[in-house]
Formats: C-alpha cells, sequence, structure tokens
C-alpha cells in the first residue's frame, strides 16, 4: 500500500518516544511503502516497514545498491564519497575481497578466541554499576565492545575511552548530549586516529586487522583509512545499544536471570532476542539500479529506498507478541544484524558480548529493574540509549 505521507521519516525528533514503535506496527501490519518529501533527504526517499519488504529490498538479488550510501540523505545524485571502498558501502566483486579479509577478525572462530579476554572485561565492568542507579548506557554499554573491537584493530588501552567519546559524537550528533561536536567534525577525529594507528603498523607490524589489511596488494593506504574507521565505528556504536537495551529487557523479565543461572545454556537464545527487542540499526538505505516496483509502487533508477528494521523485527505477522522480550522465543527470524549479501560482519562478536554478559551477570545478580524512564537517543539511524539507569539486585560474593 502506498502512502503520500506530509512527514519526513528522516527526522530524529520521531524516535524520541514510545509512539514510533505504534507509527512503525500500522505500517509494518498493513505493508505500507511510505513516501517522504525532500528534507532530510535532499530527494526525498521511500520506506518500507514489514518484514517481508525489508527482505525484499535487502535480498542478495535484489536490483539495489549499496554503493551510493547505506543512511538516509545518500541517493545516485548524493552518493557517499566511501562508495565503492568502503566494506559497509562497496558491492559485487570487491565487495566480496573485503569481506574475505575483514571478515576472519569478525568471525565464529575469532569470537571463541577473544570469548577469555570479554569475560574478564565484563567482571570488571560489572564494577560500574554496582551503585543503585548506576547508568549502563553510559558507561558499561559502551566499554565493553570498545574494548573487543579495539583488541581486533591493536588499540592501546589508553586510547579507547577517546574513542568511544568521538563514537558517541559520530552517530548521536542528533543529540543536544552531543552538540560540542557534529558528526562530521567526529568522523574527521576517528579518521585522523585511524591514520596514525596506521602509521605505526606501517612501522611495526603485527597480526591485528590493520596490519593484515596493509599486506593486501589490492588495497590502498585510502582504502585501509575508511575500513579501519568502518570496523571501529561498527564494533562500538551499534552493539553498545543493544548492551544497554539487554538491561532494559531483563527489567522486564525480573525472573530470568534466577532462570538463567540453573540453565546457561539458554544465553544464546536470550541474547537473540535482545537483538531482536533492541534493533539498534534503526534504518538501511538502498538505491534502485533500475525501474523497480516495490509493493505496487514504481522506484525510478536512482532513488533510495530504506527498510526501517526495528518494524521489521516487530511485524507481528512474523512475531508473536513482538513488543515483548521474550528470551526463549524460537523461531526468531530477527533482522537485527540486517539481510543479505551485506549482514553484519561483526554479529558473531554482537553476540559473544551479550551472551558472555548475560552469563557472567546470571551468576552475579537475581534482577535489574529501571531506577528511571529510558532516556532515548535522538537519531534517526541508531536506536539507542542516551541514559538507561538501573538498579541490579546483586547476590553476595558467597552465592557466586
Amino acid at each position: 500500500m502506498t502512502e503520500k505521507q506530509n512527514i519526513d521519516l528522516g527526522d530524529a525528533d520521531l524516535y524520541l518516544t514510545e509512539a514510533r514503535f505504534d507509527m512503525w506496527r500500522e505500517w509494518a501490519g498493513r505493508d505500507a511503502i511510505v513516501w517522504s518529501e525532500p528534507g532530510t533527504a535532499p530527494s526525498g526517499f521511500w520506506s518500507v516497514f514489514s518484514y517481508e519488504d525489508c527482505q525484499q529490498v535487502l535480498a542478495p538479488t535484489a536490483p539495489f545498491s549499496s554503493e551510493y550510501g547505506m543512511m538516509i540523505g545518500f541517493d545516485a545524485w548524493h552518493p557517499d564519497r566511501a562508495g565503492g571502498r568502503m566494506v559497509v558501502v562497496t558491492d559485487g566483486d570487491w565487495h566480496a575481497h573485503l569481506r574475505k579479509i575483514i571478515g576472519p577478525f569478525l568471525s565464529r572462530q575469532k569470537a571463541s578466541e577473544l570469548e577469555s579476554f570479554a569475560r574478564k572485561e565484563i567482571t570488571t565492568l560489572l564494577e560500574t554499576v554496582v551503585d543503585r542507579g548506576s547508568d549502563v548506557a553510559a558507561h558499561l554499554a559502551p566499554a565493553l565492545p570498545a574494548s573487543v573491537v579495539c583488541e581486533i584493530l591493536g588499540v592501546p588501552v589508553e586510547d579507547r575511552q577517546r574513542l568511544i567519546e568521538l563514537t558517541n559524537h559520530a552517530f548521536g550528533g542528533a543529540d543536544s548530549a552531543f552538540d560540542k561536536m557534529s558528526p562530521d567534525e567526529a568522523h574527521s577525529e576517528i579518521l585522523f586516529y585511524c591514520h596514525g594507528l596506521i602509521e605505526r603498523r606501517r612501522a611495526d607490524p603485527g597480526d591485528d586487522l590493520v596490519s593484515v589489511m596493509l599486506r593486501d596488494a589490492r588495497m590502498d593506504a585510502s582504502e585501509v583509512l575508511i575500513n579501519c574507521d568502518n570496523v571501529l565505528i561498527g564494533g562500538n556504536e551499534t552493539t553498545r545499544h543493544s548492551i544497554a537495551g539487554m538491561f532494559h529487557a531483563l527489567s522486564t523479565r525480573p525472573d530470568f536471570l534466577d532462570e538463567l543461572r540453573t540453565d546457561p545454556g539458554r544465553a544464546h537464545i536470550a541474547a537473540e532476542e535482545v537483538i531482536r527487542w533492541t534493533s539498534p540499526a534503526m534504518h538501511v538505505l538502498r538505491t534502485a539500479t533500475e525501474d523497480v516496483t516495490v509493493r505496487g509502487q514504481l522506484i525510478p533508477k536512482g532513488m533510495p529506498v530504506v527498510a526501517w528494521l526495528p518494524a521489521a523485527n516487530r511485524d507481528p505477522r512474523v512475531f508473536g507478541d513482538p513488543d515483548s522480550f521474550i528470551p526463549d522465543r524460537r523461531p526468531n527470524k530477527h533482522l537485527g544484524f540486517g539481510y543479505g549479501p551485506h549482514h553484519c560482519l561483526g554479529a558473531a562478536l554482537a553476540r559473544l558480548e551479550i551472551c558472555a554478559l548475560l552469563e557472567v551477570l546470571a551468576g552475579r545478580a537475581s534482577g535489574v529493574t529501571l531506577a528511571a524512564p529510558p532516556l532515548p537517543q535522538r537519531s534517526n539511524l541508531v536506536q539507542g540509549y542516551r541514559k538507561l539507569l538501573v538498579d541490579v539486585d546483586w547476590r553476595t560474593s558467597s552465592e557466586w
């Protein structure tokens, strides 16, 4: 069903309340395809919401490209300058080559190798939420994925907090909490840092991802730089909000940590539900490579279509009781990591971090409650938390 709306779905203010779920649910349930006039996107854009329609747009054989950009604002006439060079905005053979290089550092095998490291980090980071009313969105949630991705890239421990702050500004630039630096300025700072890291690895190579990219004869220096930036930001930003959201989700199921402690094997199933329920990657954009029809609507070549992943992940025809966090949900073929050739490279690491955190937390705590209503981040790209204050019901050390 095609709908022309007097609404710019790129407006970050639309996603500051629970009303966003009502909007997404309505449109997903009607298989709506909605047009947004030029505004946040210079040429306007189409949007799809249902599970089926999001899959159609993101499918491997779909006549859509990521090379013009993957966020609202890009299209064939306003392309991303990194298109065709950064893994997240490439297609075809070059995309396959980049995934072959980067993929092993983000794979299930690598996640298995990093499990002990992640658990040690988690044990330390849980000390940051000992006090009642601790803000997990500000402290624990960003620190865990940053530690893991920095380990992969060979980033020194002393630099990690600065990179977390820059990532906040790069993706939270629409939020007033991050108005001291624009997203473009933050990205420039991240690129500047990555350039220095590359120079250090060029002089003193190791077995980290930056060193491996430098050794690849097909990658020039600029491609190493932007893909270092991509891994650093991608590994930090979305997973942190799923981790914060995990605490939010647990507050809706006060008995689950006790259940998990008696049956730790349920953690990996619950981790999938955390990803579905939180859906931190709010949208992905694709540009039509030819005239194509979606739900009876002609999309001209060059025009962008936005797939709203949280809407697909709460499509009631696919997920029963979609607004509830159901730790044992099966099947759970969510689109939290996207779909098709651009399925998230870091999915295994995100699963590792969430699953390990669930298991360690279950061993030490009996429950989580919210100390205050969550404050969402103002963004049209990342569904996340500006602040999430929680009280954790800690078990005594003798019970561990």
